[in-house]
Protein backbone atom coordinates (compact mmCIF):
# COMPACT_ATOMS: atom_id res chain seq x y z
CA UNK A 1 0.00 0.00 0.00
CA UNK A 2 1.05 3.53 -1.02
CA UNK A 3 -0.77 6.82 0.54
CA UNK A 4 -0.14 10.16 -1.16
CA UNK A 5 -0.54 13.69 0.26
CA UNK A 6 -0.57 16.11 -2.00
CA UNK A 7 0.33 20.06 -1.83
CA UNK A 8 1.38 23.07 -2.45
CA UNK A 9 -1.92 24.30 -4.78
CA UNK A 10 -2.99 27.87 -4.95
CA UNK A 11 -4.20 30.57 -7.09
CA UNK A 12 -1.78 31.97 -9.42
CA UNK A 13 -1.46 34.30 -11.89
CA UNK A 14 -1.08 33.35 -15.86
CA UNK A 15 2.70 33.60 -16.26
CA UNK A 16 3.78 32.53 -12.37
CA UNK A 17 5.15 29.54 -11.17
CA UNK A 18 3.81 26.60 -8.64
CA UNK A 19 5.50 23.49 -7.04
CA UNK A 20 3.20 21.06 -6.12
CA UNK A 21 4.73 18.24 -3.97
CA UNK A 22 3.33 14.62 -3.26
CA UNK A 23 4.10 12.59 -0.27
CA UNK A 24 4.20 9.08 0.00
CA UNK A 25 3.87 6.59 2.86
CA UNK A 26 5.92 3.58 2.61
CA UNK A 27 9.53 2.11 2.54
CA UNK A 28 9.39 1.42 -1.14
CA UNK A 29 8.56 4.54 -2.44
CA UNK A 30 11.61 4.06 -4.60
CA UNK A 31 10.27 1.17 -6.37
CA UNK A 32 7.52 3.03 -7.81
CA UNK A 33 6.94 5.32 -10.92
CA UNK A 34 5.81 8.75 -9.63
CA UNK A 35 2.90 10.52 -11.74
CA UNK A 36 0.68 13.60 -12.16
CA UNK A 37 -2.35 13.78 -13.49
CA UNK A 38 -5.04 16.96 -13.34
CA UNK A 39 -8.88 17.07 -13.80
CA UNK A 40 -10.74 20.52 -15.36
CA UNK A 41 -14.02 21.18 -14.17
CA UNK A 42 -16.53 19.47 -16.67
CA UNK A 43 -13.39 17.44 -18.01
CA UNK A 44 -11.71 14.06 -17.83
CA UNK A 45 -9.38 13.68 -15.80
CA UNK A 46 -5.67 13.73 -18.02
CA UNK A 47 -2.30 12.81 -17.72
CA UNK A 48 0.34 15.71 -17.08
CA UNK A 49 3.92 13.90 -16.18
CA UNK A 50 5.35 10.75 -15.11
CA UNK A 51 8.87 9.69 -13.81
CA UNK A 52 10.78 6.32 -13.31
CA UNK A 53 11.29 4.67 -10.37
CA UNK A 54 15.44 6.39 -10.48
CA UNK A 55 14.39 9.35 -11.78
CA UNK A 56 16.22 8.69 -14.63
CA UNK A 57 13.56 8.80 -17.26
CA UNK A 58 10.76 11.39 -17.53
CA UNK A 59 7.67 11.50 -19.43
CA UNK A 60 5.33 14.75 -20.20
CA UNK A 61 1.86 15.59 -21.87
CA UNK A 62 2.83 18.08 -24.96
CA UNK A 63 0.40 20.78 -23.51
CA UNK A 64 2.98 20.95 -20.97
CA UNK A 65 6.36 20.01 -22.43
CA UNK A 66 8.68 23.10 -21.64
CA UNK A 67 6.67 24.40 -18.67
CA UNK A 68 6.68 21.99 -16.13
CA UNK A 69 9.29 19.73 -14.81
CA UNK A 70 9.12 16.42 -12.74
CA UNK A 71 11.41 15.30 -10.37
CA UNK A 72 11.73 13.51 -6.74
CA UNK A 73 13.42 12.72 -4.04
CA UNK A 74 13.71 9.32 -3.09
CA UNK A 75 15.03 9.63 0.57
CA UNK A 76 12.43 12.33 1.05
CA UNK A 77 9.55 10.15 -0.34
CA UNK A 78 8.69 12.68 -2.47
CA UNK A 79 7.84 13.86 -6.05
CA UNK A 80 7.18 17.27 -7.34
CA UNK A 81 5.89 18.99 -10.31
CA UNK A 82 7.36 22.24 -10.72
CA UNK A 83 4.86 24.51 -12.61
CA UNK A 84 5.94 27.67 -14.84
CA UNK A 85 4.77 29.72 -17.15
CA UNK A 86 1.18 28.64 -16.02
CA UNK A 87 -2.23 29.32 -18.33
CA UNK A 88 -5.55 29.91 -16.86
CA UNK A 89 -5.88 26.62 -19.21
CA UNK A 90 -3.87 24.73 -16.58
CA UNK A 91 -6.60 25.38 -13.72
CA UNK A 92 -7.56 21.88 -12.44
CA UNK A 93 -7.43 19.71 -9.64
CA UNK A 94 -3.30 18.27 -9.80
CA UNK A 95 -3.30 14.53 -8.27
CA UNK A 96 -0.21 12.22 -7.41
CA UNK A 97 0.29 9.03 -8.62
CA UNK A 98 1.94 5.27 -7.99
CA UNK A 99 2.87 2.78 -9.91
CA UNK A 100 4.85 -0.09 -9.81
CA UNK A 101 5.52 0.09 -13.62
CA UNK A 102 6.46 3.03 -15.19
CA UNK A 103 4.50 2.29 -18.81
CA UNK A 104 1.34 2.41 -17.40
CA UNK A 105 1.63 5.86 -17.42
CA UNK A 106 1.37 5.59 -21.12
CA UNK A 107 -1.79 4.01 -21.54
CA UNK A 108 -3.28 2.82 -18.35
CA UNK A 109 -4.47 3.83 -15.02
CA UNK A 110 -1.85 4.28 -12.15
CA UNK A 111 -2.69 1.97 -8.80
CA UNK A 112 -2.77 4.69 -6.02
CA UNK A 113 -3.50 8.16 -5.64
CA UNK A 114 -3.50 11.11 -3.76
CA UNK A 115 -6.76 13.18 -2.88
CA UNK A 116 -5.60 16.20 -5.14
CA UNK A 117 -4.66 19.75 -4.84
CA UNK A 118 -6.62 22.53 -6.76
CA UNK A 119 -4.68 24.48 -8.90
CA UNK A 120 -5.73 28.33 -10.34
CA UNK A 121 -4.71 30.28 -12.70
CA UNK A 122 -6.39 33.61 -13.01
CA UNK A 123 -5.83 35.79 -16.62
Amino acid sequence: QVQLVESGGGLVQAGGSLRLSCAASGRTFSSYAMGWFRQAPGKEREFVAAISWSGGSTYYADSVKGRFTISRDNAKNTVYLQMNSLKPEDTAVYYCAADRDYGTYYSGSPDYWGQGTQVTVSS
